[in-house]
């Protein structure tokens, strides 16, 4: 394919911005390419500035549950847009968005809204050390939080993507705080909270693992942090940024019957805008500015473009049957990519739950951080090479998650599969087999 636009563009953006990106992991430095530059998007297709055409498995990272463009999320921002974009004073729009959550989210009695994952992670954070009166608290190897000073040790997506184990920048009295422990080790945890319990303020984690490929929770592991959380008096905060809204109309806590203390959401509920929010039993949300004295703040937070492009996409999801839906065609995307690495010769490692999928190049198991990080990454890169050539546009790192969409049908499905095919015998010819 001919890229010679984005090439260009690439080159100008560098003298512009670090690195030429805005976010590291979409530079595609490490799969060994120059990044896209896109020009428009519909459905579950992208097109570049060259004119090529990709069927799309990123979906802006996950939000566009719906496919790009779709119809009812732009008719519902452009109805906005005509009023206005945003105040920093109180809507209508933003009261409808609040009961929604509220009324699909189990554990969600209040939220607050903000303007991004990282936000809502920093702040469920700050108000879980301002209601307990607590320090410490303790994250999980691999899994990703936003880009927040504590909450960058041992994370998932670029950092693990880059090889990079924290960042300069973020102060030793600051993450001496925080307790990175193995994701699904739930030992590991028991024994932290033996030892400083009575000093940590939240247990924060993914339930479903997404920023390090996609790793499910091991049986009882979420049910053992929650009782941990509970014998000690720590938060138990779900980051549902991804989860929330595709594993089901209830996030992963529905869909494992797990009630946090407090949640954290976005990319969906922004319908392919900025947002976040985080929430939770009202008690601990009255401890929030202005009724309490833990300060969070955001001039944009909640405004008119983001609330209406979510309340559409949540009402769509509320309809039924689009869960049922990708489910199944992620079932049998991940088939079609599993025969395709066995036909091909490749050890290739398929975890998927509901819409997310990883395909790890490792025979695995992968169910932490140190599993997946036994992935051959080089063969990745020349699996992402080759199915970009073909028209199939994955995430440019091992390391993330891939999406299945409304907006992907079987035709595209049976494409993607067909490509695969193609791709792994690539693969399998010039990296050599795992066992």
């Amino acid at each position: 394919m001919n890229r010679s636009i984005s090439k260009r563009l690439y080159e100008e953006a560098r003298t512009l911005m670090p690195g030429g990106v805005n976010s590291p992991v979409r530079s595609g430095r490490a799969v060994g390419v120059e990044p896209l530059f896109i020009q428009k998007a519909g459905g579950c297709r992208i097109t570049d500035e060259d004119g090529n055409v990709y069927i799309d498995y990123v979906g802006s990272w996950g939000p566009l549950i719906l496919g790009h463009s779709n119809p009812e999320v732009v008719a519902a921002v452009a109805a906005v847009l005509e009023r206005g974009t945003s105040y920093g004073i109180p809507t209508r729009i933003e009261i409808e968005m609040a009961r929604k959550v509220v009324e699909m989210v189990p554990s969600i009695e209040m939220v607050r809204m903000v303007n991004s994952g990282t936000e809502a992670a920093m702040s469920a954070v700050r108000l879980a050390r301002g209601y307990t009166g607590r320090k410490k608290i303790i994250k999980f190897d691999g899994c990703y939080h936003g880009h927040a000073d504590s909450l960058l040790v041992k994370s998932g997506s670029g950092l693990v993507t880059f090889g990079i184990p924290g960042t300069p920048g973020v102060p030793d009295e600051i993450v001496k705080h925080t307790l990175s422990l193995p994701y699904n080790d739930l030992e590991s945890v028991r024994r932290a909270m033996k030892e400083v319990g009575d000093e940590v303020a939240a247990i924060i984690v993914e339930p479903v693992a997404a920023n390090m490929g996609v790793v499910a929770p091991a049986p009882g592991y979420l049910e053992g942090l929650r009782q941990t959380c509970t014998e000690y008096g720590a938060l138990l905060i779900f980051d549902e940024v991804i989860t929330g809204f595709r594993l089901g109309p209830g996030g992963a806590q529905e869909y494992f019957g797990i009630t946090p203390d407090l949640t954290c959401l976005g990319k969906i509920i922004g319908g392919g805008l900025p947002v976040g929010a985080y929430g939770g039993k009202k008690e601990i949300m009255e401890h929030v500015a202005p009724v309490g004295n833990v300060y969070q703040a955001g001039t944009l937070s909640g405004n008119p473009l983001a609330m209406a492009a979510g309340l559409a996409m949540l009402n769509a999801l509320g309809r039924g049957g689009i869960y049922e839906q990708i489910e199944k065609n992620n079932a049998y995307l991940c088939e079609g990519l599993r025969m395709a690495a066995v036909s091909a010769g490749v050890s290739v490692t398929l975890n998927r739950i509901g819409s997310l999928g990883c395909g790890f190049f490792t025979p695995g198991p992968v169910t932490d951080l140190e599993s997946a990080a036994k992935s051959d990454t080089k063969a990745y890169a020349l699996f992402f090479r080759e199915m970009l050539d073909r028209g199939v546009y994955f995430a440019p790192s091992q390391f993330e998650a891939f999406f299945v969409g409304a907006a992907h049908q079987r035709e595209d499905l049976d494409l993607t599969i067909q490509a695969a095919h193609e791709a792994l015998r690539v693969v399998g010819q010039k990296c050599s087999p795992q066992s």
